[in-house]
């Protein structure tokens, strides 16, 4: 163990005297590994981050869900999207909503729920016109995050009863009430009054401006339906979607999709032959395209950064190669003592990849210090697993320029070194 240490702090030596001595060369070898390990990890930190905030922007379609609506979110694998056949199916409608959460034995939540956007909300002189009007039923809050910050969700009773009762978003609450919460007022919507009965926690704004609750009104879906008409074969009505969330213990809500999909197609008496005229959507289809994206994307980085460190590797050859010249007598002096072949050997290689390492530091550091850029509402953050990432390619490349010179050195003959 004794001599193990000393071997690596002799080769630790020689590789910072080389480093020292010879700055200018070392620096501009180096400078391929750097470059090569900015270009990787970078690329990927910058996908990594991409992907992570694409994918909570995401969010509010929720986790472990099944939507079941007229318009499927992807084509089907080599088709195309028919939209005009899409547009021909009919809403899904409240007394399939009735229907299903009667009959459906593997989910654990259930819910329907519509939307109109661009809704002004009133309350005396203040108003509020960027709002989404949101018509949930009771199990909304299971499918979805309502997270209330004062205040309470509806009762059973409320939303039943179709009372007009709203939760307001954070952006709502402002406008409406800059010097209060608003909690037990009214305000207008459509010219109808609605009780406030919870504001919702601020979620903020998302890197795709996808919807949040910051901007949403939240009524009961039976109070939503006195404004507008759902699910009754109305060419202007508004579409309504049904979210089932499956259990826990369904993977991949295999069971959940086979007893949803033959519940559907007695409701609306589909025949066997008869294809489904209703779509039923996961958010995992929109992120399984999202994910192929950024995969070219980390396979563009590696071969942008691949060429990098591939230069990077011949220079670190090179100066390996110049340092075994240079030391040759001393290897000759070394082996003449008792030093073994693999002391030598490792001496070098230890050398290489300590050279490349830094390099690999160096291209680290570099990216490190990108993460702090301003990119708007894109927050850059280096992983752990890039970090290992680079240092383990940057110490294999390393490994790998350096094996030949060292197996050269090691060979040598200690009475020909010597002359030398």
């Amino acid at each position: 163990m004794v001599v193990i240490v000393k071997l690596i702090m002799e080769s630790f030596r020689f590789a910072w005297n080389a480093l020292r001595m010879n700055v200018f060369r070392t620096t501009l070898s180096l400078l391929g590994v750097t470059v090569g390990i900015f270009a990787i990890i970078g690329v990927l930190t910058v996908v990594d981050s991409l992907e992570k905030s694409i994918r909570d922007s995401l969010s509010f379609l929720g986790t472990g869900v099944i939507y079941v609506g007229k318009w499927p979110f992807t084509a089907e694998d080599g088709k195309e999207y028919n939209w005009w056949d899409f547009w021909k199916r009919p809403n899904p409608s409240y007394d399939e909503y009735k229907f299903l959460s009667d009959n459906l034995k593997a989910k654990s939540a259930i819910a329907i729920w519509s939307r109109d956007g661009r809704s002004v909300m009133k309350y005396e002189s203040n108003s509020y016109s960027d709002g989404n009007l949101v018509g949930g039923s009771y199990g909304y809050k299971d499918v979805f995050s309502v997270p209330i910050e004062e205040g309470r969700y509806f009762t059973e009773s409320e939303v039943d009863n179709g009372r007009n009762v709203v939760l307001i978003g954070y952006n709502v609450a402002k406008a409406l009430f800059p010097n209060s919460n608003g909690l037990g007022k009214e305000i207008k919507i459509k010219g109808l009054k609605y009780h406030v009965i919870g504001i919702m926690e601020q979620e903020g704004e998302s890197f795709m401006g996808t919807p949040s609750n910051d901007d949403n009104c939240i009524v009961p879906y039976n109070s939503f339906r006195k404004i507008y008409s759902t699910g009754l074969g109305r060419w202007n009505e508004k579409s309504s979607i049904i979210g089932i969330k499956g259990h826990d213990s369904d993977v991949g809500l295999v069971q959940l999709e086979y007893e949803l999909r033959g519940l559907l197609r007695s409701k609306r008496g589909l025949r066997p032959a008869d294809k489904d005229n209703f779509a039923l959507n996961r958010p995992e289809a929109i992120a399984n395209i999202i994910g192929g994206v950024f995969d070219v994307l980390s396979v563009a980085g590696w071969i942008i950064g691949g060429f990098s460190i591939l230069v990077g590797g011949f220079g670190i050859a090179n100066i390996m190669f110049v340092s075994v010249r240079e030391r040759t007598n001393i290897i000759g002096i070394q082996k003449s003592l008792g030093a073994k072949n693999y002391f030598v050997l490792f001496q070098f290689l230890f050398e290489a990849v300590f050279l490349s390492g830094l390099g690999g530091f160096i291209g680290l550091f570099l990216v490190f210090l990108l993460s702090f850029a301003s990119l708007g509402s894109l927050e850059l953050s280096l992983t752990l697993r890039n970090v290992a990432l680079g240092i383990g390619v940057s110490m294999a490349i390393g490994m790998v320029a350096g094996i030949i010179p060292a197996a050269m050195a090691a060979r040598m003959d200690p009475v020909e070194a010597i002359r030398a």
